[in-house]
């Protein structure tokens, strides 16, 4: 560093570090002094301004010596420890001293005021005529207004002068021609600093020395250009180009520094440069990465980037993708953030928050990610992966994520979801490196997305879904069937897959939610998880719903419904791209077809489909020679019906016509159960209202009777009204919770299972009509209820098994009774064992008819057209 025109500092060579320094001042000349601002201590010092021709001298000296080898002597030393002397530079060059055999000689003196003496005479620098006044710098510290300074350079290179570096990335320059003297930090990098402590003292952070050093030993004093990029409170922010390189860049390169995000952004050649030189310090470990372990390090590179197709789309930030080995895996889009509801939760605490819907462009954003994904291969990157978090007091916990840059077509699908304003980009700690590969661009999508006021950033009203969920609402579904029937077909959006023949849809024109099941076939029931008791899965029951999940989840059906189930489900066909999804499970030998298919227009197709999957004897169909073609009961396959009678005891009957009983061989079982647990409970009552309900969970609770029963909740409207079911009678019954209490562990389903078991009348319909199925009710619970019956299982079906029941003493046949009074119709089967039973049962409906018996007191009153007995078209 030249420090005036008689004073420079020269550093010896580097060795493991920075290497020492020394100041050397030319003997026996002087020059002027440079000007020196007032220090900010000093409330009353002024600026000093420079003398006349010192800033020439100073500058004659750095253009000849910075980045020099020179040589040089020490005359003498002043006790202050200043040191005179004299510089050679290089080998040479100022040969002509080389006659004097001692600096301090008294030629030497002679030479130098030769010297003078020729400038004066030639009018040179101070000798010349005038003050010296246009040789003395207009130097101006601060700038009036920073943002408007840069701005007027229109980030053209402006020529410059280092004169001071303060660590690695931070610079005074003195720009040209007009003498500002301005601090200059590097856009988009930090280097270690040298923190100042409170007694005044600097530590360095490691590696800042080096840093410094790296930037001084190529730029102090140097001649540069800077292109002024932006300001950051008096300080600009810049970009120093040197004829060598780029010094930003290269501090990088060799591990001095580091990205940051709030300047990098204006960095004008590139940030993904800056991000590449990064990388590369990163990936050798240089200087401050020297214990850098990358976010991915211990990742196989084929779990770190690879090709997946997207199955579905979780919430605005997340997939799941099915990888080329047939596992499914949940990618999270890295750095961004979904929509969420802002301030105050304003949702009404009664109403359960359905985010999807209520948060404000959940939605959209969803629907962006459905439509372009769904179905699609994706290219995946992984940027880092989330370790799993405990829940704190605000936060749930969360489980491990793997975060990635997902592509389709060259397009970053984050990039364009913060565009679109449907996400926003998470703000990192700087020294935090997981996050995007291409975190910049997504800073910048979203600086253009608040710009344009797009999505979450538009002044405009947001947009609201009032979508009804009709699922499960008998009422709702009803009033909602016939309007369905009438329009064909539907188009819907398949929201949710419960299992290969049970859906949730949403249906776009109606704005509804609803559950939809697929008619016309018999699919394998799934896994149902009981409390304290897991009720498997029908083989292949798994295969079906993750056929039908990859085939229609998320995607753009038809549907069209046909009819509805007595819990608001409604049934009908399903049709993705042009094909039957019914066929399609049938075809690929997942499901059976269904009597009840017999009706439709697709009853051919099923049925081809159906015989084509026996043929093959694959999955449903493996074991198709030991079963019948029939989907009935598989002891029916001697062609004659079985009647084995076991005794039963009849505790409920439904209000349609189904009935629960107790097996009497075990329930000497139960009654002995029972007292033991009213002992339990006598010696141990339930602390009344400690008992907290859960929907599902078995419990005990106090019937009418005052006496305590085994029960399971199934739903709460509040704290006072909990619905029960009582598992050993099947009736049901609504309590407060104050009446509840937990079940005892040696009383559980798994000591005795639930002793009341739900059956069905074979070979009857149920009238619809109310009254009418009201006074058959009636008669049944008359004849039977609390009384010992015989039961016959005839066949399975949806729901429960149908049985024939007849009276302990007489032996005479319930649901035939019943057809025989005319208070209900003959349920018509085709099985060749069933037909004389049937026949029996025809005859006595016959007969009430011609009695004009209850149903028939007004004649046949069915459709002329109904060609099936049992069923109006």
């Amino acid at each position: 560093m030249v420090l005036s025109g008689c004073a420079i500092i020269v550093r010896g060579q580097p060795r493991g570090g920075p290497p020492p320094e020394r100041q050397i001042n030319l003997s026996n000349i002087r020059a002027g002094n440079l000007a020196r601002r007032a220090a900010a201590t000093q409330p009353d010092a002024k600026d000093t301004p420079d003398e006349p021709w010192a800033f020439p001298a100073r500058e004659f000296l750095r253009k000849k010596l910075i980045g020099k080898e020179v040589c040089f002597t020490i005359e003498n030393k002043t006790p202050q420890g200043r040191e005179y002397g004299m510089i050679y530079l290089g080998k040479g060059e100022l040969s002509f001293e080389d006659q004097f055999s001692c600096p301090g000689t008294v030629a030497h003196q002679n030479r130098l005021s030769e010297c003078e003496e020729q400038a004066k005479a030639a009018k040179k620098g101070t000798w010349s005529e005038g003050n010296g006044s246009h040789t003395i710098r207009d130097l101006k510290y601060t700038i009036e207004n920073p943002r408007h300074f840069v701005d007027s350079h229109h980030q053209k290179p402006v020529n410059a002068i280092i004169e001071h570096v303060r660590d690695g990335s931070v610079v005074r320059a003195l720009l040209l021609p007009d003498y500002y003297l301005v601090t200059v930090m590097l856009s988009g990098i930090k280097c270690p600093t040298f923190r100042r402590e409170a007694d005044g003292s600097e530590t360095p952070e490691p590696f800042a020395a080096e840093a410094k050093f790296f930037t001084e030993s190529r730029l102090l004093q140097r001649d540069v250009q800077i292109i002024l990029e932006s300001c950051h409170n008096q300080n600009i922010l810049g970009t120093i180009l040197h004829p060598n390189g780029n010094i930003t860049e290269l501090l990088l390169k060799e591990g001095f520094a580091r990205c940051v995000d709030w300047s990098i952004a204006v960095y004008t050649r590139g940030a993904e440069k800056l991000r590449a030189a990064e990388r590369f310090a990163k990936e050798r470990r240089l200087r401050i990465w020297r214990d850098y372990v990358a976010p991915t390090a211990n990742l196989d590179q084929k779990d770190k980037q690879f090709v997946a197709k997207v199955m579905q789309v979780l919430n605005a930030d997340a997939i799941v993708v099915k990888l080329n080995s047939g596992d499914y895996k949940t990618i999270h889009l890295s750095s961004i953030r979904p929509p969420r509801l802002e301030g105050e939760n304003t949702q009404d605490k009664n109403k359960k928050l359905r985010p999807l819907y209520d948060i404000p462009y959940m939605f959209e954003a969803r629907e962006f990610l459905r439509k372009k994904l769904i179905g699609k291969k994706v290219n995946v990157t992984v940027d880092y992966i989330r370790p799993a978090s405990p829940a704190t007091e605000t936060v749930p916990a969360f489980s491990e994520r793997t975060c990635a840059t997902v592509t389709i077509g060259g397009i970053n699908i984050a990039e364009a979801l913060v565009s679109k304003g449907l996400a926003t980009v998470i703000r990192y700690r700087q020294d935090d490196d997981q996050r995007s590969s291409h975190y910049d661009e997504l800073l910048a999508a979203e600086a253009r997305a608040i710009k344009n006021g797009k999505g979450l950033h538009s002044k405009k009203e947001v947009p609201i879904h009032r979508v009804a969920d009709i699922s499960g609402d008998t009422q709702k579904a009803k009033q909602f069937l016939p309007f369905l029937q009438r329009a064909g077909r539907s188009e819907a959006v398949v929201e949710y897959v419960f299992s290969g023949s049970r859906l949730k849809l949403y249906l776009p024109k109606e704005t509804c939610l609803i559950t939809f099941l697929l008619a016309g076939i018999e699919c394998p029931r799934g896994a149902r998880n009981l409390p304290g008791l897991v009720q498997e899965g029908e083989p292949f029951s798994e295969e079906a719903t993750l056929f039908t999940k990859e085939l229609v989840l998320q995607r753009e059906v038809e549907v069209e419904v046909e009819s509805m189930d007595k819990a608001g489900n409604f049934i009908g066909w399903l049709h993705i791209d042009g094909a039957n999804l019914s066929v399609l499970l049938v075809e690929h030998a997942l499901s059976k077809v269904h009597f009840t298919a017999e009706r439709s227009s697709y009853y051919k197709s099923l049925l081809s489909a159906e015989e084509a999957a026996k043929q093959k004897k694959e999955k449903v169909w493996a074991h198709y020679e030991e079963q019948p073609v029939e989907e009935v009961m598989p002891v029916l396959e001697e062609k004659e019906r079985s009647a084995s009678y076991k005794p039963v005891f009849v505790t409920e009957i439904t209000d349609d016509l189904h009935f629960y009983v107790q097996d009497v061989e075990t329930g000497t079982q139960l009654e002995k159960l029972m007292e033991n647990m009213r002992n339990d409970i006598a010696s141990h009552p339930p602390v009344e209202g400690s008992y907290a309900p859960r929907r599902g969970e078995f419990c005990i609770a106090k019937f009418v009777d005052e006496e305590w029963y085994r029960a399971r909740v199934e739903k709460i409207e509040s704290p006072a009204k909990v619905h029960v079911f009582y598992i050993d009678y099947g009736n049901r019954e609504i309590l407060p919770s104050t009446r509840l209490g937990t079940l005892p562990p040696a009383f559980s389903t798994r000591v005795l299972p639930a002793q009341a078991t739900e059956y069905a009348f074979a070979f009857i319909q149920v009238p619809q009509d109310e009254d009418a199925r009201t006074d058959a009710v009636d008669s049944v619970v008359r004849d039977i209820q609390n009384t010992q019956c015989l039961l016959n299982v005839e066949h399975l079906s949806a729901g429960c098994p149908h049985v024939t029941l007849q009276f302990a003493d007489s032996k005479g046949d319930v649901g035939l009774g019943l057809v025989k009074e005319g208070l209900v119709m003959v349920e018509v089967r085709k099985e060749k064992q069933f037909q004389k039973v049937i026949t029996e049962y025809l005859n006595a409906q016959e007969s009430a008819k011609s009695a004009r018996l209850n149903l028939w007191r007004y004649g046949d009153f069915r459709a002329d057209d109904a060609d099936e007995f049992g069923y109006s078209r």
